[in-house]
């Protein structure tokens, strides 16, 4: 269930003037879109929408983090991208009408601003060049689910687990390398058992290349990971 939130409306402005979509607009222009923003608190494991649900806003992160996944034929979730503070999601529905293609939980309790499509369309119409912006970063979003699904295809656990690593560190801007998040959400983004994930990690811990602590992953020598990163190795059953 998503409750009403108590906050300053300056966090929804200041999303919006960090946001590569809208930091460019004139500041009355943002304060006109932060006004048609309401912001909703959601608790860890909190469902925010499902694949089929209406596609009826674009929601932006004030804090927290978001899951986008969609269930496998297995019953695993299988993990699109990982959405966070400060970051725009449900840009695709809010588009083109459609249903939700996929699904949206919170990972931790999540504050978060939703602009309704019947208000947001308008706006947009009469701001092309934010069209152009959603243009860029939908087609970012599809390289990127390219690549994973490239990765899925193609490469074998080890260097799944590498790259997932390095870029999650990159996204985050992890402090001192470390990276909140679990091991099971670790599998789910890499497509694979938590057993095989954490074999990996314990083997590296060993090496001294990663720190394990509960909820978190520190990058001790991202050197090590950059290197079986750029293997090319064939899709293997490990």
């Amino acid at each position: 269930m998503i409750a009403q939130a108590i906050r300053p409306v300056t966090d929804k402005l200041a999303l919006l003037r960090s946001h590569t979509l809208f930091r460019d607009l004139p500041p009355k222009v943002i304060e006109q879109l932060g006004a048609y923003m309401k912001k909703r608190t959601l608790a860890r494991g909190a469902s925010i929408f499902t694949k089929g649900d209406p596609g009826t806003g674009l929601i932006g992160v004030l804090s927290g983090s978001i899951k986008i996944s969609v269930p496998s034929n297995e019953g695993r979730d299988i993990v699109l991208s990982i959405v966070r503070e400060g970051e725009f999601f449900g840009d695709m529905a809010l588009l083109d009408g459609r249903p939700r293609s996929a699904d949206a939980e919170a990972m931790s309790d999540c504050e978060v601003a939703v602009i309704e499509r019947r208000e947001f369309l308008p706006f947009l119409c009469g701001h092309p060049e934010i069209m152009l912006k959603l243009i860029e970063m939908l087609c970012l979003r599809l390289r990127r689910t390219n690549e994973q699904v490239q990765n899925v295809a193609l490469t074998n656990s080890s260097i799944r687990l590498a790259k997932a690593l390095l870029r999650l560190g990159t996204e985050t801007k992890a402090p001192n390398g470390k990276i909140k998040i679990k091991q099971d959400e670790l599998s789910e983004i890499i497509g694979r058992t938590r057993e095989s994930t954490n074999k990996h990690l314990r083997t590296w811990a060993k090496n001294g290349w990663v720190l394990l602590e509960r909820g978190a992953i520190t990058i001790v020598k991202p050197e090590k990971l950059a290197e079986i990163a750029a293997e090319d190795l064939e899709f293997d059953q490990s």
